[in-house]
């Protein structure tokens, strides 16, 4: 029997019509271990957003846009898929009877479950046993490593004006505790790090701060041995496993609970005996506006990556013709470069590297099965990011390999034409992430084409790529403010044909976006006579701050490469 069938054997021990299987750990990180990604151990999708709805006899796989092809590949034979609109497809789901649907509720939170199964006849059970872990029986190991610190030089501030700052916001909003459920905001607050994740620096760990600013961390002990002396003194170390009791025993407080990272299980251990207050942590937005020394430091992890990226672009275009390059041995010879910087860690996500038609799956990771050879007349996209001692990137390159298309040209101005959009865009003081996406959108829109993903997410500081709350998308509210970091990447995707995104990273200094990524845009795939004047000189005057900033690090060869990819157009 396969894996669906042994599921729905044990559903039915259960009693349940349904099981919900999301994408996420219990800690709701982006990036999950392969211990706890229970979506691709039922499913085969890999990517990074998603939840399968498992009944007797359907089987649905909810992605949104980003993975929709991916999807179909990887899962299409045993799930339908479904593209997650704005709106969940409420009429997907019509029973004429009462349906019992199983959920994990240390891994959903009531926010979540609200949006996708307030529905006619569908009662939501919580399962104190996960179903997947009871026909998982071997699952990889994790290796548990300690947590590090961060020193006040490269963090701008100690823990304990940060601790000060958010008890300052209990205080004001008369709260008795926040309960921290998000790893990223126990590693802002603490000034710790940790290798919990593949590609982020976190520490899986959870803490309860009060308005005296007195702290527990809940965490595996082992993993705190060596900084514990040195961590601010308020700190009581609890193991994690404790936390229920200590969540059981709180009564008659105030608790301010995190709405996107606190699981239903948490929220309603809190709730018989306390009055919870439930949204976002505020840790959210103190991360997101960097300080001044974040702000350094990243632009200094910028051009490292830059030039490792600018270095591997230089290579391909000169070796594409004469070598078999595939994606997978481009990948790897990126790293490479990047590996040649002491201070680089490691990739801060998948690598994207996709050539032809793979270019065109937004979310794309080459396998041995799907691996494309680098050919002559195709596109070829990288995206890809590191994560440096001080600082973390994410960058999109769309290279041609002697493309010769004058719709793909057409089409890649009009992406380099929205992309210019943002980073002119002048913010104001009611200034928002959807006001920019639009902006982005402008330019594809006048030939009735669009891409479906947002323009751009938050970025942290030696932290997660993805970050809130700031982002730019048809629906981010946020105010944009001087500290924020944020992605700059339209792009347009051809089913089967192409893809093309250019992104860089931008922060806001004062009433205006700054460019952090410095490497070439490609010049080949530009039709100059689409751009405007303006337009012009915005790509003159980014190239020549990328050959300011990275000539001294070329060689011979590579310094008349960057002369000639940063001349004027």
């Amino acid at each position: 029997m396969n894996k669906l069938g042994k599921l729905k054997k044990i559903m039915k021990t259960y009693n349940l019509d349904g099981y919900l299987v999301p994408k996420n750990d219990e800690y709701f990180n982006e990036y999950v271990n392969k211990s706890s990604d229970r979506l691709k151990f039922i499913s085969n999708f890999s990517g990074s957003a998603g939840f399968a709805l498992i009944l007797r006899n359907k089987n649905y796989l909810f992605v949104d846009g980003r993975y929709t092809i991916q999807a179909r590949i990887q899962s299409g034979k045993k799930f339908n898929i479904i593209t997650m609109p704005e709106k969940f497809p409420k009429d997907l789901l019509k029973f004429r009877k009462k349906i019992k649907i199983g959920f994990d509720p240390k891994l959903h939170n009531e926010k979540q479950l609200n949006f996708l199964f307030n529905i006619k006849n569908i009662i939501l059970r919580p399962v104190n046993r996960n179903l997947i872990d009871i026909l998982w029986f071997e699952k990889p190991k994790d290796f548990s490593k300690p947590f590090f610190l961060i020193s006040k030089k490269d963090s701008g501030q100690s823990s304990k004006e940060k601790i000060k700052r958010v008890k300052n916001k209990l205080l004001n909003y008369k709260i008795d505790y926040l309960l921290v459920t998000a790893p990223e905001n126990v590693a802002w607050i603490l000034n710790i790090r940790g290798h919990d994740s593949k590609f982020s620096p976190i520490p899986n760990a959870r803490l309860l701060i009060n308005n005296k600013g007195d702290i527990e961390l809940f965490c595996h002990l082992n993993k705190i041995t060596k900084i514990k002396k040195k961590l601010y003194k308020k700190i009581k170390f609890i193991d994690e496993n404790k936390i229920e009791i200590k969540l059981r025993n709180l009564s008659n407080k105030n608790i301010w609970l995190d709405n996107l990272s606190c699981s239903f299980k948490y929220k309603n251990l809190l709730n018989k005996k306390n009055s919870i207050i439930e949204k976002n942590d505020p840790i959210y937005l103190l991360k997101a506006i960097k300080n001044h020394t974040e702000i350094k430091n990243m632009k200094k992890s910028h051009i490292i990556d830059g030039v490792a990226l600018t270095k591997f672009l230089f290579w391909l275009k000169k070796n594409f013709r004469k070598r078999k390059i595939t994606e997978i041995s481009a990948e790897k010879k990126l790293e490479g470069f990047r590996k040649m910087n002491k201070s680089y860690k490691f990739p801060s996500f998948n690598t994207i590297s996709g050539t032809g038609p793979n270019s065109a799956i937004i979310h794309y990771r080459a396998s041995i099965k799907s691996n494309r050879t680098l050919k002559k007349g195709d596109l070829y996209l990288v995206d890809s990011g590191g994560q440096y001692s001080f600082g973390t990137t994410d960058v999109t390159r769309t290279i041609s390999l002697g493309n010769n298309s004058e719709f793909i040209k057409e089409v890649y101005t009009r992406v380099l034409k929205g992309h210019i959009a943002v980073s002119e865009y002048k913010i104001k003081k009611n200034s928002r992430g959807l006001h920019v996406d639009k902006s982005a959108r402008k330019s594809l829109k006048e030939i009735n084409l669009d891409y479906p993903h947002g323009t751009g997410h938050g970025v942290g500081y030696f932290l997660n790529v993805h970050e809130g709350p700031q982002s730019f998308s048809q629906k981010n509210k946020i105010n944009l403010k001087p500290g924020m970091i944020i992605s700059n990447e339209p792009g347009y995707y051809k089913d089967g044909f192409f893809g093309i995104r250019i992104e860089n990273l931008i922060y806001i200094k004062k009433n205006k976006f700054e460019e952090l990524t410095m490497a070439p845009i490609e010049k080949d795939l530009i039709k100059k006579k689409m751009l405007n004047r303006n337009e012009i000189y915005w790509l003159n005057k980014y190239h020549s701050k990328v050959k300011k900033n990275l000539f001294k690090f070329m060689n011979l060869k590579e310094k008349a490469n960057l002369v000639d990819a940063c001349s004027p157009i």
